[in-house]
C-alpha cells in the first residue's frame, strides 16, 4: 500500500504531464449531459483534491491537476490541512467549500489495483539446407520456451462534481500498467483526463 500511496501521489491526476504513452489510458468515463465548465471563467473556483494521507504524495497530484486545469483550479493542500480530510466529515468539508466559495470539487482516488496473468508464447525456428543439413536437423532448431508474465494494474478514479448542488458532472477511470517512476505516472495520467474532458467538450 505504501507504493500504491506514492503511485497516486503522482498521479493525481492527476493528470497529463510525461505523456500517456501505452501504460496509461482511459478506460471509462461518463458526464452530465450539457455540462461543462469554462476554466478561464472567474466565476469558477475549482479545488483539487487528491485522496491520499501522504502529504507529500497529496500535494504533487494536487499541484499537477492544478497546471493541467488553468487558473480557475486550487489545490486543496492550500487551505485543507490533513487533519480534516482524515476527519472524512462531509459537513465539514461543505462548509469550508461554501465559506470559500468554491463552485466545484474536483476528486482522485486510487480505486482498484488488478493482476493480470497472461502467456507469452515460445518460439521455434529451423535451418534446412540441403539433405545434410535436414538429417541434422535436430541440431538446427532453436526453441524458447513460452511464460507466463503478471501485471499489475492502477486503476485511478477522477470525479468533479459541482458544489451547489452537490452533483456528479464528470467521472474517468484510467488504467496504468507497471508504473515504475511516480512522476512520469502522475503526469500521464493528469494528461489523459485532461485530454479526455476537453475532447468531450467538458473542460473549455
Amino acid at each position: 500500500m505504501k507504493k500504491m500511496k506514492q503511485l497516486i501521489s503522482a498521479i493525481c491526476i492527476t493528470a497529463l504531464m510525461v505523456g500517456c504513452g501505452p501504460s496509461t489510458k482511459i478506460v471509462k468515463s461518463w458526464q452530465e449531459p450539457g455540462a461543462s465548465i469554462e476554466a478561464k471563467n472567474p466565476s469558477n473556483k475549482i479545488v483539487v483534491l487528491a485522496m491520499v494521507k501522504d502529504e507529500t504524495s497529496r500535494r504533487v497530484v494536487e499541484d499537477n491537476l492544478v497546471k493541467r486545469i488553468g487558473p480557475s483550479a486550487v489545490a486543496s493542500y492550500t487551505f485543507l490541512t490533513s487533519d480534516v480530510l482524515q476527519s472524512a466529515d462531509e459537513n465539514k468539508l461543505a462548509e469550508k467549500l461554501n465559506q470559500d466559495k468554491f463552485t466545484h470539487i474536483l476528486m482522485v482516488r486510487l480505486a482498484d489495483v488488478e493482476e493480470e496473468t497472461s502467456y507469452v508464447p515460445g518460439t521455434t525456428s529451423g535451418y534446412y539446407g540441403g539433405y545434410g543439413r535436414y538429417y541434422g536437423y535436430g541440431a538446427g532448431f532453436y526453441s524458447t520456451p513460452g511464460y507466463y508474465t503478471t501485471d499489475k494494474n492502477y486503476m485511478i478514479e477522477t470525479t468533479l462534481y459541482s458544489v451547489n448542488p452537490d452533483k456528479l458532472l464528470w467521472t474517468g477511470t484510467t488504467k496504468t500498467v507497471n508504473p515504475s517512476k511516480i512522476d512520469n505516472t502522475v503526469n500521464a495520467i493528469a494528461e489523459a483526463v485532461s485530454a479526455k474532458m476537453r475532447t468531450d467538450g467538458f473542460l473549455k
